[in-house]
């Protein structure tokens, strides 16, 4: 009676579940998607701060619009902020200071709002440079690093909406410079800037209209993205690292259940404990310091969240051009830093991977498989030229800083940086580049000599010589003995493997 009692759930069980693949195939399905392998290297985590990140603001930005006044209506401050008591301002401005000063916990939201904001960019840029830097962008995987960097760009225009929502002095002025950008297009930009500001600036319209986009269009638009995102990752194989049992046929590492989702609920917890800590220590946007915004007053010193601050600088470095055609003046030391440079940098990031797999005949075929950056020492010599690059843009954004701090002259400072932003990229190519080469030589002679042991032994004849073991620790990627000829001869053209001496090492063919 038991075993018969006993067994009739089961066989139950087993019908339903027949009954439900029939028509939808949640068990066949959810079994496959739960034995999906994810790698287990620190760097593929990358990915996942970016998304516990949007998660934070998601919630966090909910919470804020309870609060939240966009309108430019103009009021009189009578809060607790004693300095500012009797001083003229937005309403948004005054919502502002009632969430940072009446709202319990209010203040702490607004800051871990800001902080995962900050977070997120960064995740997405490192993310995005994890991908070049292993060659993760390849067949099958064009779309998704063309969706990563459209989410890179998305993830800017979010910030930079947010960021000028408070109405302060210090976002007002990022927004007086956001029109002079605008009024830079040659024929449009008048129309451009009266559109977005809704009359001649600043206008009573513009901060409505950026609380639309902030909480409604470009939150959609990153949600969307991420949720095609994911299902891609998901469809796909994942890449992984060369090693002993795995090549472009396979995926080796964790299931998604338990240990990849016990690992993930972990990382997300920690991204929410640390974003929580720097929000209670760490100050961040302290808008009543700054003041409301006036259109006659400018902050000394002013800097934009860094994630902007590339176009900050590069309107400090390029000189006052200007060309006046038919009675037309073209600002072109306002067009092409913020405008024509922008839109080139985004252009490259978008067209690279299918010029580098046209150039190295990649196209043809899948690859799962990471390069590490010093196999391909072009590709990985344009990567650091690029960051250089970026970062030369960023120290000038804060050029009348670093001036004040070193005590040495802005001009100095200035040409000093325009040099370094044309002779910083190609120095950092080449020594990359060498480096790379430097690195794969060592490794080729560790492997085929081995590792010192530290004893020297004289020879018979008189000399000495170093004692030798063989190589037992690699690190992930790492070739081993005995070497391909892959291996020994790199391509001479992008640091591709060289195609007449293919090794089953590093892909299929």
């Amino acid at each position: 009676m038991t075993a018969s009692g006993a067994a009739r759930p089961s066989h139950r069980g087993e019908r339903l579940a027949d009954a439900v693949d029939a028509r939808l195939p949640v068990y066949d399905g959810g079994g496959k998607l739960l034995r999906k392998a994810f790698p287990d290297h620190w760097s593929f985590l990358l990915g996942e701060l970016a998304l516990y990140s949007l998660l934070v603001l998601v919630l966090t930005g909910v919470w804020l619009t309870l609060f939240f006044k966009p309108e430019m209506r103009e009021v009189v401050y009578d809060g607790p902020y004693a300095p500012l008591r009797g001083v003229r301002m937005s309403q948004a401005f005054d919502s502002t200071l009632h969430i940072s000063f009446d709202v319990r916990g209010g203040l702490l939201i607004r800051q871990l709002h800001h902080w995962a904001a900050l977070v997120f960019v960064s995740a997405i840029g490192l993310h995005l440079l994890r991908i070049f830097f292993t060659g993760a962008f390849r067949r099958p995987r064009e779309l998704n690093w063309v969706i990563g960097v459209t989410l890179l760009m998305l993830a800017l225009a979010e910030g930079f909406a947010g960021y000028s929502l408070p109405d302060d002095l210090l976002s007002g002025t990022g927004l007086r410079i956001a029109e002079g950008i605008m009024l830079s297009i040659p024929v449009v930009g008048t129309y451009i800037a009266f559109f977005v500001f809704g009359s001649q600036y600043p206008g009573h319209d513009v901060i409505p209209r950026l609380y639309s986009l902030h909480v409604l269009l470009l939150p959609g638009a990153l949600i969307a993205l991420v949720t095609l995102h994911l299902i891609l990752v998901f469809h796909l194989k994942h890449t992984q690292w060369r090693g002993p049992g795995r090549s472009n046929a396979n995926s080796v590492g964790k299931p998604l259940y338990p240990q990849f989702t016990a690992s993930s609920a972990g990382l997300s917890l920690t991204v929410f404990g640390v974003l929580a800590v720097l929000s209670g220590v760490a100050q961040i946007n302290p808008v009543w310091v700054y003041g409301p915004y006036r259109p006659d007053q400018v902050s000394t010193g002013s800097q934009p969240d860094w994630y902007v601050g590339f176009l900050e600088g590069s309107l400090r470095l390029v000189p006052p051009w200007e060309t006046t055609v038919a009675g037309h003046t073209l600002m072109w030391n306002v067009l092409l830093p913020a405008v024509v440079l922008p839109a080139l940098l985004f252009a490259v990031l978008y067209a690279y991977p299918f010029v580098e797999q046209r150039l190295t005949g990649e196209w043809l075929t899948e690859q799962h498989l990471c390069d590490r950056p010093r196999e391909r020492p072009v590709r990985t010599g344009l990567g650091a030229a690029g960051i250089t690059f970026y970062g030369v843009l960023l120290l000038a954004g804060g050029n009348d800083v670093l001036a004040a701090t070193f005590r040495i002259s802005v001009n100095t400072l200035t040409w000093t940086l325009r040099i370094a932003l044309i002779v910083g990229p190609v120095l950092a190519f080449v020594i990359t580049r060498a480096l790379c080469h430097a690195l794969l030589e060592a490794e080729r002679e560790r492997l085929v000599e081995g590792e010192e042991t530290g004893e020297v032994r004289q020879s018979v004849a008189g000399g000495y010589e170093s004692g030798h073991r063989p190589v037992t620790d690699f690190r992930p990627g790492a070739p081993r003995a005995p070497l391909t000829p892959v291996d020994r001869h790199p391509g001479p053209r992008t640091g591709t493997p060289d195609q007449e001496h293919p090794g089953p090492a590093r892909r299929s063919r």
